[in-house]
């Protein structure tokens, strides 16, 4: 399967990284499988850090052999279980330990649904019709150095 990490930089060797921030799927390292998606995560993280390199870094990810040697969790659609999973990262109560978590990524629009649920502001069912009538791009967070072994480094095209 190939992978892609928008960037502000070459990242030919992957690390697992403490977030700054909440995130979807906690801590470590975020590919897509949606070249589009990975270039405006680069476009985002060039602003957010005042540079002007922007690039999509690509990798070989051997998802058959990850599943028979890794823990790992994935979610198909935006519902009520990936809902639960990414409230409580937000949150630091992370639900269980994996090596791998796939699912769809918080864009802004399902961002602004989220933390209307967190907050109160709607209520469950709503947030989960909101949720339905998203199309999401995917998001494979790599948690353990472990999981890293199965991601290879192809190349970095500057955007």
């Amino acid at each position: 399967m190939i992978c892609y990490h928008g960037s502000d930089t070459i990242v030919d060797a992957p690390k697992i990284l403490e977030a700054t921030r909440p995130l979807d799927f906690g801590s470590g390292f975020y590919v897509t499988t949606s070249k589009q998606q990975a270039r405006s995560w680069a476009i985002k993280v060039a602003y957010r850090n005042n540079v002007n390199y922007r690039c999509i870094n690509q990798y070989e990810l051997d998802i058959e052999r990850a599943k028979a040697e890794l823990t790992l969790i994935s979610f198909e659609k935006a519902d009520e279980k990936w809902l639960d999973f990414i409230c409580n990262n937000r949150n630091g109560k992370p639900t269980g330990e994996y090596d791998i978590v796939i699912g769809p990524v918080a864009d802004d629009r399902v961002y602004r649904v989220v933390v209307e649920y967190e907050n109160g502001d709607i209520d469950r069912e709503n947030a989960l019709k909101q949720l339905k009538t998203e199309s999401l791009c995917d998001q494979i967070l790599f948690h353990t150095v472990k999981s890293l072994e199965f991601l290879k480094y192809i190349c970095t095209e500057e955007i």
